[in-house]
């Protein structure tokens, strides 16, 4: 095993004694953040490589870590205590980089997850979003994608090129998807009535008035890093015919995400009832999944663990706006009391059950 798999392993094990503790931002650095910075070959201690509490100038506002290859500032890191809702904290981290200029790669971090934006690119705060992880998903990529942030390969302009290559792919998808609607061209409508001579051009025509188009691309070969992930196009509507350039797809990095708790109970995964239990800010919750794959919280039942969990948040932080509660993976917030006596992610049961 390597050193970044075994330092991420040693953090997943951190966070899951820690989650939903008020361990704060300093502790969440130490015991989470610079254990996997030094797995990537980052020298915590040597200001020539990293500095804490970074200011380009006197008046600026500090950054956690600012990362430096060759004498060149190449990465921001800004830490938030385990837990932080990271989406309050993208555009202050943006204007960090703003006032740097020079800095194009920030990373926003509370220890688990993990976003990697690209500051310079002419686009809005949401879209400048590249890469995100959650070390405590143990996500197949995760490993890869941290990779991106290592010292060798800052050295280089792997990431760099990536980015290009996925910020050009989506710009052009959008433009393709967006012809929905207009009227073909006539060397189009020709093209396809040659290659099915017994439609009309008027066929032709109406049924690509009715169609959709969406691109599915493939991500660029590395023996290295993983691309980023294609957004899924969002399905047509009802009687709308959907028409894909083919291109292959990327595999699915989590296939167990389609075993649902009726497949763990029929196996015999799990006995029920199945008490499940977290630690949310602080407060212990309990739950129990019943025989009948239902999720039985703060006596109501539910029917899944996610939603479960979004109301057990609910208790304690309220819903977001325009939302009944707030949005929850129920797999990877529930935790359950393994045989060696353990607590681990009901998520890994279904990645047991896939793997049999």
């Amino acid at each position: 095993m390597n050193d970044v798999a075994v330092a991420l392993a040693q953090v997943r094990e951190r966070i899951a004694k820690h989650q939903g503790q008020a361990i704060g931002e300093e502790n969440t650095k130490h015991a989470l953040i610079e254990p996997v910075l030094r797995a990537l070959g980052w020298d915590v201690e040597d200001l020539d490589e990293v500095r804490c509490e970074y200011k380009l100038r006197k008046g600026d506002n500090p950054v956690d870590y600012a990362l430096f290859v060759h004498g060149n500032l190449r990465l921001f890191v800004e830490a938030k205590a385990l837990g932080e809702n990271l989406d309050h904290w993208a555009g202050q981290v943006m204007g960090y980089a703003g006032v740097a200029g020079v800095v194009e790669w920030i990373v926003l971090t509370d220890g688990n997850e993990y976003r990697v934006y690209n500051a310079h690119a002419p686009v809005p705060i949401s879209q400048k979003l590249f890469k995100r992880v959650v070390i405590a998903s143990d996500q197949p990529d995760s490993q890869s994608t941290l990779m991106l942030l290592s010292k060798a390969q800052l050295q280089g302009t792997i990431i760099d090129d990536l980015w290009r290559q996925y910020f050009v792919d989506r710009q052009v998808r959008h433009a393709i998807e967006s012809l929905v609607g207009i009227e073909p061209p006539t060397d189009f409508l020709h093209l396809i009535h040659k290659r099915v001579p017994a439609l009309s051009l008027t066929d032709v025509r109406q049924s690509l008035g009715r169609a959709t188009v969406s691109l599915v691309y493939q991500g660029a070969p590395s023996v290295l890093v993983t691309p980023a992930a294609q957004k899924a196009p969002a399905p047509p509507a009802v009687g709308a015919a959907t028409v894909v350039i083919d291109q292959p797809a990327a595999p699915d990095k989590t296939p167990w995400r389609h075993v649902t708790l009726k497949d763990l109970i029929s196996s015999g995964i799990v006995a029920l009832p199945l008490d499940i239990e977290t630690t949310y800010k602080g407060q212990k919750l309990t739950a129990r999944i019943e025989a009948d794959g239902r999720v039985a919280w703060n006596g109501v039942t539910y029917d899944s663990l996610s939603i479960a969990g979004g109301m057990a948040r609910k208790s304690i932080v309220g819903a977001p706006p325009g939302r009944e509660y707030p949005p929850t993976n129920g797999w990877t917030f529930w935790r359950f009391r393994d045989s060696d006596g353990s607590l681990a992610f009901v998520d890994v049961l279904r990645q047991r059950r896939f793997a049999r």
